[in-house]
């Protein structure tokens, strides 16, 4: 049986933790920054956990 191979376009985009959540970059952080408060940017900044429907699909494109 060959090897399941990963989408390498899903994995670019998220990274799974140790515990098996998935976690995303946020979006909105590429430009017109300077229209964006400081605390906004803070808080964009951060990862975010993928909601469960769209985390299964993307761990089946992972192959988890």
């Amino acid at each position: 049986m060959p090897k399941m191979k990963t989408n390498s376009a899903a994995s670019k985009r998220v990274r799974v933790t140790g515990s098996g959540k998935v976690m995303q970059a946020g979006s909105s952080m590429r430009h017109n920054l300077e229209h964006k408060s400081a605390r906004k940017r803070r808080a964009l900044k951060a990862d975010q956990v993928l909601a469960p429907a769209q985390s299964k699909n993307m761990k089946r494109l992972l192959g988890l």
